[in-house]
C-alpha cells in the first residue's frame, strides 16, 4: 500500500498570498498542478485569488511557469507527474535510462530512471531501447525516477526525406524508395527547417483519409552539399555518427605506450604497412624472411603485426561501451564513420612510419609448401620501416621501383612476395572459393561530387596482404581453441539445401551439372567457375554462385569458414574497424597472460550476444555503404538522362530486369511494363523473363544496350528503357513452371 504524500512545510501562514519561491516549490514538488489546487493547499479564499491569479500570470510571462493539458501547470524545465517517456540507452550499472518524449525546452532534458521494482528486479525488465511508455514521475536527486503505468511499445517509425516548404506548412519526400507516399507537416511541426533540407520526421496522428503527417525532429543539412549523400545513408541505417564527449576526452587523455609490462622491443625489424593509398588508417603490418633453420629448408619465418587496441580500450570503459555500440568502422565515399576517436582511429593506433606503436604480434613459421607449421603471440613495440601503397609495392616487385620502394625491394619486399608465393601453394591446395567480382570505386573531385566511377584494380600485392591476414587470422583462433579460451569466432556456413537445388537448377539449364547427393565443396565449385572463365556465361555464373552462399557471421561457437574452406577462423587483423577482431585480442591477452586488457569474465558471458549485435552492424554498415554508393552514382547519372549505355543483366525480377552498366558498374531496373507489350514469366530456375507469345527471353548475365530515363540521386534509383537485347525462345506459355505471367508489374490473369 503506497504512503500518502507527505506535503512539504510551508514558510508562510495560511490564508496569505504565498510568494513566488512558495509558488515555484509546490510546484516543483506538484507537476500538473492547477489553480484549485494552490488555493486549497495555501488556504486562500474570496478576493485574495485575484492576487494568486495574478501571481501566476506574472509567472507564465517571465517563463518560469507553462501551461499543461487543461488548466494545469508545470515549472518550466520540469515533467508532469504523468507523462510518455522512451527508453534511450541502458547504463554501466544496467539501469534504464529515458527521456520525455515531448520537451519543449532548448535546455537538455532531466534525467529519467527507470525506478527498481519491489522484488528488486527493474520494472519492465523486457523493455528494450526505442520503446515508450506511460509514466508516473518522482522526484529523485536533480532528475526523476519513473514507474510504468502502461506499456505503449516501440517508438514510431522515423522518416528521413527532404523538406518541401509550401506556405506555413510544408511536406516530406522520403529518402527511400520504397516509400508509396509523401508526407503532410503542420505549421507547428516544421521545427524551423528550410526548403530542401534533409529532415528526420517521425509520424504524427491525423485524419483517417488523406496523406499520413509528421512531425520533423531533426535537421540534418541541405540536399545541396554533397555531404549529404552519405549524411542519408547514415541517419537512414541509424548508425552512430557522433561521439559522446566523455568518450572523446578519454581517447584525448591517452599516452603513447612505452617498453613496460613486458613488451618485447621489435623495432628493428622492418616491418611495413601496405595500403590504400587514401587509407585513414593503417592496423597491420608485415615481415617475412627465408627461415635459416635446416630442418624448415625452403620455409619461411612471418610477422604480422597488428595495432595493440586493447591497450587503449578497456572493457566496460566509456570507448569500450560506444565501440561495441557501432559495432564497426563504416566507409563512405567522403568519409569514414570509425568505431574510435580520430585520436586512437588515426593516431595512436594506426601504425605510421617511423614512429612507435603498440602492437600484438603474431609470429609464424611455414614450410616451403606453405603451411602453417607454429605460432606465437606476444605484445610488442615496433616503428614502421615505410607505409606504402599496393600501386608501388606491385610497380616495385614488377621490376619498377620509385625511390622509396628500391631500397626496401630486396631486403623487404622480395621476402614478402617469397613467402607469399609458398602460401599461395596451401591456398591452392585447400581450395578456397575464388568468386570473379569485381568492385566499383567512386572518385570524388575537390568540391565532393563524384569524378570518376570505375573498377577498382586488383594486384598480387592485395592478395599477399590478404594471406598473410588469413594466416594470422587462423593462428589466432587455432592459439585460442588450444589454450581453451572463449572467443568470437568467424563463421560461414555451406549453401543451405535449397540454395543448392536452385544452383542446381540453373546450372543444369546451361548444360552444367552438379552432383547432388554429396557434402557440396569449394573445389567442387571452382571447377565449375574455372569451366566458365572465358566463356559467355562466366559473369553470370559467377553472379548466381555469390547468391546461393550464405552470409558469413560472428558466433562463439565454430563451424568452420566454407568460403575460405578453413576449420577455425577468427577476426584479429582489424581491431581498429572491427569490435570482433578486439574481442579476439582480448581473448589472446587473457589465454597468455600479457598483461591488462584481457578478457573478463562478464564479457565471455555476453558472448552470445555481442556476436549477434556485431553480425547485425556488420550488415546494418554494409547496406549503408551500398546505399550512398548508389546515390553517388545516380547523382552523376542524373546529367545523362537520354544517354545510351551497354550493361548487362544483373537480376531478374517479376517486376522487371536489374542492368548493370559496363562503363560505371551503376545499376538500375528496366520496368517488366517497357519490354513489350505482352505478358511475361518469371521463370525463377533460369533467371529469366520470357514472354508468352513471342518466346522473347531476357535472361541474367546477357548483354543489353539500355536508355537512362530517369535517375534520382535522393532515393539512389534509375530506371533504364530498352534499346537492344533479349534472345527469340519458346513462348512461355508452352513451358512448364510456376504460373507467374506479368504484364505492367501486374499479377497473371
Amino acid at each position: 500500500m503506497n504512503k500518502k504524500r507527505r506535503e512539504p512545510r510551508e514558510p508562510q501562514k495560511r490564508g496569505t498570498t504565498p510568494t513566488r519561491d512558495d509558488v515555484l516549490a509546490y510546484l516543483s514538488q506538484h507537476p500538473a498542478a492547477t489553480k484549485r489546487d494552490l488555493a486549497r493547499h495555501f488556504d486562500i479564499k474570496g478576493s485574495d485569488k485575484i492576487a494568486l491569479k495574478r501571481l501566476l500570470h506574472d509567472l507564465m510571462d517571465e517563463g518560469d511557469v507553462k501551461r499543461g493539458r487543461g488548466k494545469t501547470m508545470t515549472r518550466t524545465g520540469d515533467l508532469p507527474e504523468v507523462t510518455v517517456v522512451e527508453i534511450v540507452e541502458r547504463d554501466t550499472d544496467g539501469e534504464m535510462l529515458c527521456r520525455p518524449t515531448q520537451w519543449d525546452s532548448d535546455a537538455k532534458p532531466p534525467h529519467i530512471i527507470l525506478a527498481p521494482g519491489a522484488d528488486g528486479a527493474v520494472e519492465g525488465r523486457a523493455l528494450g531501447i526505442g520503446e515508450r511508455f506511460l509514466a508516473r514521475l518522482k522526484r529523485a536527486g536533480d532528475g526523476y525516477e519513473a514507474r510504468i503505468i502502461k506499456r505503449l511499445g516501440a517508438a514510431a517509425t522515423k522518416t528521413l526525406g527532404v523538406f518541401r516548404k509550401l506556405g506555413r506548412h510544408g511536406r516530406i519526400e522520403p529518402v527511400d524508395k520504397k516509400a508509396r507516399h509523401d508526407f503532410v507537416v503542420s505549421e507547428g511541426d516544421t521545427g524551423g527547417a528550410l526548403d530542401g533540407e534533409l529532415v528526420a520526421a517521425e509520424p504524427v496522428p491525423g485524419p483517417r483519409m488523406g496523406q499520413p503527417r509528421a512531425r520533423i525532429t531533426e535537421r540534418l543539412g541541405s540536399m545541396s552539399e554533397s555531404k549529404t549523400i552519405s549524411l542519408i545513408a547514415i541517419h537512414a541505417h541509424g548508425i552512430p555518427d557522433h561521439f559522446p564527449q566523455n568518450v572523446v576526452d578519454e581517447a584525448e587523455r591517452a599516452k603513447p605506450a612505452a617498453l613496460e609490462d613486458g613488451r618485447v622491443d621489435l623495432r628493428r625489424i622492418p616491418l611495413v604497412t601496405i595500403d590504400p593509398p587514401d587509407a585513414r588508417d593503417h592496423d597491420d603490418a608485415v615481415w617475412a624472411e627465408a627461415d635459416a633453420d635446416p630442418a624448415n629448408k625452403g620455409g619461411f619465418n612471418a610477422i604480422v603485426a597488428i595495432a595493440d587496441v586493447a591497450f587503449y580500450v578497456r572493457p566496460n570503459s566509456p570507448l569500450d561501451r560506444e565501440a561495441v555500440k557501432r559495432g564497426n568502422s563504416c566507409y563512405f565515399p567522403d568519409r569514414v564513420v570509425p568505431m574510435l576517436p580520430e585520436h586512437l582511429s588515426a593516431d595512436l593506433c594506426s601504425l605510421k612510419e617511423k614512429q612507435d606503436r603498440a602492437i600484438l604480434a603474431c609470429h609464424m613459421k611455414f614450410d616451403a609448401g606453405g603451411k602453417l607449421k607454429s605460432h606465437r603471440f606476444e605484445r610488442a613495440l615496433m616503428r614502421s620501416a615505410a607505409s606504402l601503397s599496393y600501386a608501388e609495392v606491385q610497380e616495385a616487385l614488377d621490376g619498377h621501383p620509385n625511390d622509396k620502394t628500391g631500397p626496401l625491394l630486396a631486403p623487404i619486399l622480395k621476402p614478402l612476395e617469397a613467402c607469399y608465393r609458398a602460401l599461395v601453394k596451401a591456398r591452392n591446395k585447400r581450395s578456397p572459393l575464388d568468386l570473379d567480382l569485381p568492385e566499383r570505386k567512386i572518385e570524388l573531385g575537390p568540391d565532393g561530387r563524384v569524378k570518376s566511377i570505375g573498377v577498382r584494380e586488383r594486384y598480387d600485392a592485395h592478395r599477399l596482404i590478404e594471406e598473410f591476414m588469413i594466416q594470422a587470422n587462423v593462428a589466432a583462433a587455432e592459439a585460442l581453441e588450444a589454450k581453451r579460451t572463449p572467443l568470437v569466432f568467424r563463421i560461414h556456413a555451406p549453401p543451405s539445401p535449397e540454395k543448392l537445388l536452385a544452383l542446381g537448377d540453373f546450372l543444369g539449364t546451361l548444360n552444367i551439372p552438379l552432383t547432388k547427393g554429396q557434402a557440396i565443396t569449394t573445389a567442387m565449385l571452382n571447377r565449375i567457375l574455372a569451366a566458365a572463365k572465358d566463356t559467355p556465361n562466366a559473369d553470370l555464373i559467377n553472379v548466381v554462385m555469390l547468391r546461393s552462399q550464405s552470409q558469413a557471421e560472428y558466433s562463439p561457437d565454430n563451424i568452420g569458414h566454407f568460403g575460405l574452406a578453413l576449420h577455425r577462423y577468427a577476426h584479429f587483423t582489424s581491431p581498429i574497424r572491427r569490435y570482433a577482431d578486439l574481442i579476439v585480442h582480448r581473448a589472446l591477452i587473457r589465454a597468455y597472460k600479457l598483461g591488462a586488457g584481457g578478457l573478463n569474465d562478464a564479457e565471455v558471458d555476453r558472448l552470445s550476444e555481442t556476436a549477434q549485435d556485431i553480425s547485425a552492424f556488420e550488415r546494418r554498415a554494409m547496406a549503408a555503404e551500398r546505399d550512398s554508393t548508389d546515390r553517388y552514382v545516380a547523382a552523376f547519372m542524373s546529367d545523362r538522362v537520354g544517354a545510351e549505355f551497354y550493361g548487362k543483366i544483373s537480376g531478374v525480377t517479376r517486376f522487371g530486369l536489374f542492368v548493370r552498366l559496363d562503363e560505371t558498374g551503376a545499376d538500375g531496373l528496366i520496368p517488366v511494363r517497357s519490354l513489350g507489350q505482352e505478358f511475361f514469366k518469371h521463370d525463377e530456375r533460369a533467371h529469366a523473363l520470357v514472354g508468352e507469345r513471342s518466346g522473347l527471353t531476357f535472361r541474367l548475365g546477357e548483354k543489353m544496350r539500355v536508355r537512362l530515363a530517369e535517375a534520382t540521386p535522393l532515393t539512389g534509383g534509375l530506371r533504364f528503357e530498352l534499346v537492344e537485347g533479349g534472345k527469340a525462345g519458346t513462348p512461355s506459355r508452352d513451358r512448364r513452371g510456376p504460373k507467374k505471367d506479368f504484364k505492367r508489374g501486374g499479377r497473371r490473369r
